[in-house]
């Protein structure tokens, strides 16, 4: 997962060129840190087309999405959203957890995810065609979202959706030696700190630790810090502030990390 390389897990590489030649929008669904961003990424330069990312929040509006106009050396003038730009450029559009957006401000999307292909601003009075290079993808996690959000069904049928998860344990290893410089060895027993950890989610309820969190604690090891000190500050700290919680977490990390090397 340099910035040259992508670790596949699946299909999601095979079915993303498949979306984008049949030019169908595409929604990538999985767990925070399991590898889309890097997907869309290495799909971008595969393709060797521009990526315009779209950070989704509940304050987008459709107007942050297409545009508005604005006061310019006293005129007043239209200026592009990202959307819009993306469209023109025949890029590929990336909405950042998705779940996140106003349903209302979602709306906008409608007429580029069917056979319309098509980009209306109302406000402007344009209508853009997109051209074929152009790709609405999408993410979001839905194991972890809020209660009170859900996408609209309606919405999530106009999308391909891939399901993707993090890497088995031994690719993570790759990943970690290849991304952070770090010995084998140290990889295995951060993966394994992890891969642990997420095995007792169910019983603590929070968002399992991400391979980007991973990746972020060997190269702390790498720099430096012992690989109990790197997993506390990158990988168990950042998952709970609840006393109880952390504790046991920090007991299957030292499980995990003294307990391999003691071994």
């Amino acid at each position: 997962m340099t910035d040259n390389l992508y670790y596949s897990n699946g299909n999601e590489v095979a079915m993303f060129t498949l979306a984008a030649q049949q030019k169908v929008p595409l929604m990538l669904t999985g767990p925070t840190g399991c590898g889309k961003t890097r997907l869309i990424e290495h799909m971008g330069a595969v393709l060797q087309r521009d990526v315009v990312t779209i950070s989704c929040h509940d304050d987008l509006t459709s107007s942050d999405l297409v545009g508005r106009f604005m006061v310019t050396g006293g005129d007043v003038v239209w200026s592009d959203g990202p959307l819009t730009r993306a469209v023109k450029e025949g890029a590929i559009c990336y909405l950042d957890e998705v779940v996140e957006a106003r349903h209302d401000s979602l709306a906008v999307l409608h007429s580029l995810t069917d056979h319309r292909r098509t980009l209306f601003l109302d406000r402007s009075g344009e209508v853009i065609q997109a051209p074929d290079s152009f790709m609405l993808v999408c993410s979001y996690n839905p194991a972890y979202r809020s209660s009170l959000k859900e996408l609209k069904p309606s919405f999530r049928q106009r999308f391909v959706t891939v399901a993707m998860d993090y890497l088995p344990p031994e690719r993570e290893v790759d990943v970690l030696v290849s991304e952070a410089g770090v010995d084998s060895k140290v990889a295995e027993r951060l993966v394994q700190c992890a891969t642990s950890i997420r095995n007792a989610d169910d019983v603590f309820h929070f968002e399992p630790p991400s391979t980007r969190a991973l990746v972020t604690a060997a190269k702390m090891v790498a720099a430096g810090a012992s690989e109990l000190d790197a997993a506390e500050v990158c990988i168990l700290a950042p998952l709970s502030n609840d006393g109880a919680i952390t504790d046991g977490l920090s007991e299957i990390a030292a499980a995990s990390l003294l307990g391999d090397k003691a071994a």
